[in-house]
């Protein structure tokens, strides 16, 4: 005898959808989608326009690169494309490795190597 399926009641399905709603709800709340109400989707820095499943390549940067500063109001917020995005960070990593103390000029990564530094020498036992 083959075991019987269980049938959902009509108080659990109304359960199910509530709980969904609710879920929806708390994610809709999230920065990301706030900052997609807010703002047209377009990436900030490159123009690119995105819509249907390309939104997916729009990311909302934190300005200040803290990510618990999110006001109601998106002023920390600006949509970048995944692209942008990722060269904004290296940018900011790259400005990290070259401060030093709070410069503002940039110390030159120092190197012992002279590749011509026996080329006088050289020249001079040809002459």
């Amino acid at each position: 005898m083959k075991p019987k399926k269980p049938v959902a009641s009509p108080d659990r399905a109304e359960q199910f959808m509530a709980e969904a709603r609710r879920e929806q709800q708390q994610r809709m709340q999230g920065y990301r989608e706030r900052a997609l109400k807010i703002f047209p989707w377009i990436c900030a820095r490159c123009g690119r326009e995105f819509a249907g499943k390309k939104l997916a390549q729009l990311t909302v940067h934190h300005k200040d690169h803290n990510h618990d500063n999110n006001p109601a109001d998106g002023s920390n917020w600006e949509l970048l494309c995944i692209y942008c995005h990722d060269d904004e960070h290296s940018r900011a990593l790259d400005q990290d490795w070259y401060e030093v103390g709070g410069s503002e000029e940039a110390p030159k990564p120092s190197s012992t190597f002279k590749p011509f530094a026996a080329l006088e020498n050289l020249l001079k036992n040809k002459e």
